[in-house]
């Protein structure tokens, strides 16, 4: 995982300023907690800000109530993380060792103090990331997981979790680990479970409970109307989260999967100017979510816009899946794309199971001193190529074609040629797929005649042909004849970025014409904001 830039254990301890105190004296109350009080949970809403003055304060085990870590929180340090900025909930709690002094300030007013002092909000904002990635690096948090080497259902609570930046311990289920978990838990069998704090079992997980325990579903208002929706968090979508905060428009961002969107299957992206040493797709947007949740964008994941209409005032409405709704004077369309499903027998049945469509460190474990098979051509097929050769025992590329030349970046296929634990199968197709409940074996067929190939293999990785997502527009914008949303001198708009309706706007993969890299969508994400301000503006 890239570093940030800064020392974790360092950052944790980094103090406000005496003026920062001050301002905080001036909105927020003086609160005494007695020693041994908990004063916080995990599974609360974070709905203040915790400075401590005077005393001391730990982290505690849910399960044994004793100190969960060595450090501790003392005078002129701040309890909290990165779940402050979204309203989310604490993943830990915490207690008071001794009397302690605090400040108190509502989440709300402390939001806004911080967007009013950048000096504070950069502190607090990095010490609060510095958190979050010591737990996402020693797999500590109040989510434990159990089973998610046999069950698809608790493996695909792992995957969410996973990308979506979400801390969590994961347990085989015959580890020893699982059964000491399931003991402490007083459950009666160690079976795939999910728990959250000292004993609470999530039934019949999914990630949209998950999502709910952990406060990352928005709860709308029926009469709210937002300046701005945003449909997907890619790096398009997130670039211009990023920049509707910081212009002052009320905007909020939905993501039926993960943060990160199809970038965020990459387990490394070089040519992003500046990160000459690569970074994750998963990390670099994961920074954009904090900077965007900064200027007071709000994030709803997992949210699946399944209809959007236009009301007779101007206004749009977008309908969820869970038939929940939000309104919206502007829409930006940045659902991207998604790599559709291959014409093979069986496929939705191992989907979980050893059929993927990312290469991240979730899906890497489960090849292991394995073969590993990738469907596709495209940057995205090379770097999980490359990323799989460090763990797999061999790494097969399929390609349909006679060439890679022409739909691979010239560094990367130079490393996958050079590379002895990757093979490039040309002018080959995957035709059958074979095991009982998880995958095993991959056919190959190759079209010069030569005879098929079978590999053994537990992981295929279908990265090809990716799709737009645009059903949910319910026909309100013109679409090219592929499903891209056309844009620009397409629809006789004045810019390019408008589409056929007024309000609507589309960026990234997702809109017709686009160069498809992470960079471009950035840029595009980042440029559409000034219309959008001026159409948002103008309609009021």
């Amino acid at each position: 995982m890239e570093s940030i830039g800064f020392d974790l254990r360092q950052m944790r301890r980094t103090p406000l300023h005496e003026s920062h105190v001050q301002a905080m004296r001036e909105i927020g109350r003086e609160q005494w907690y007695e020693a041994g009080t908990i004063v916080a949970q995990s599974g609360e809403r974070i709905n203040r800000f915790v400075y401590v003055e005077q005393g001391e304060i730990e982290v505690i085990s849910d399960i044994t109530n004793e100190r969960h870590l060595t450090s501790t929180l003392g005078a002129n340090q701040f309890l909290g993380e990165i779940a402050f900025l979204n309203g989310g909930v604490f993943s830990m709690t915490a207690r008071a060792c001794q009397t302690t002094r605090v400040i108190e300030v509502k989440r709300e007013a402390m939001l806004e103090l911080m967007s009013n002092i950048p000096e504070m909000s950069d502190i607090i904002i990095s010490v609060f990331s510095a958190r979050r990635r010591r737990q996402l690096e020693e797999k500590d948090s109040s989510l434990r997981l159990i089973g998610a080497d046999v069950d698809r259902n608790i493996r695909l609570i792992e995957e969410f979790a996973s990308r979506n930046h979400i801390p969590f311990k994961s347990m085989s289920l015959e580890s020893e680990d699982a059964v000491e978990t399931t003991e402490d838990c007083q459950l009666k069998h160690c079976r795939p479970t999910v728990i959250f704090g000292k004993n609470q079992v999530i039934e019949d997980p999914t990630p949209e409970k998950i999502a709910k325990l952990l406060g990352l579903d928005l709860d709308f208002r029926e009469d709210e109307v937002v300046d701005l929706l945003i449909v997907g968090a890619g790096p398009a979508g997130v670039a211009a989260a990023v920049y509707a905060g910081a212009e002052g428009l009320k905007a909020v961002v939905v993501e039926d999967t993960a943060i990160g969107g199809q970038a965020g299957t990459s387990s490394r992206i070089e040519n992003y100017m500046g990160f000459p040493t690569g970074i994750s797709g998963i990390d670099l947007v994961w920074r954009g979510e904090i900077q965007a949740m900064k200027f007071g964008t709000r994030f709803a994941v997992p949210r699946r816009v399944a209809k959007l209409s236009q009301l007779d005032n101007g206004n749009f409405c977008a309908q969820f899946d869970n038939h929940d709704q939000v309104c919206a004077k502007a829409i930006l369309v940045a659902s991207g794309v998604q790599y559709r499903r291959m014409p093979l027998e069986r496929l939705e049945q191992f989907e979980g199971a050893g059929v993927y469509y990312a290469a991240t460190d979730f899906e890497a474990r489960y090849c292991k001193d394995r073969e590993a098979v990738i469907i596709g051509g495209g940057n995205s097929a090379g770097q999980a190529a490359m990323y799989l050769s460090r763990t797999a025992k061999r790494v097969h590329v399929a390609v349909r074609g006679p060439s890679l030349a022409a739909s691979m970046s010239n560094y990367l296929l130079s490393r996958l040629q050079k590379n002895k634990n990757i093979t490039i199968h040309l002018n080959t197709t995957v035709t059958e797929l074979k095991g009982s409940d998880k995958l095993t074996s991959v056919m190959l067929t190759h079209k010069d005649n030569q005879p098929s190939t079978e590999i053994k293999s537990c992981a295929l990785f279908v990265m090809v042909g990716a799709a737009p997502n645009t059903q949910w527009l319910n026909g309100l914008v013109d679409l090219d004849e592929k499903g891209f949303v056309k844009t620009g001198l397409s629809t006789a708009s004045d810019s390019p970025f408008a589409t056929s309706k007024p309000g609507i706007f589309a960026v990234g993969d997702v809109r017709a014409g686009s160069v498809k890299r992470v960079a471009s969508a950035v840029g595009e994400g980042s440029v559409v904001i000034s219309k959008i301000w001026e159409y948002v503006n103008q309609s009021q």
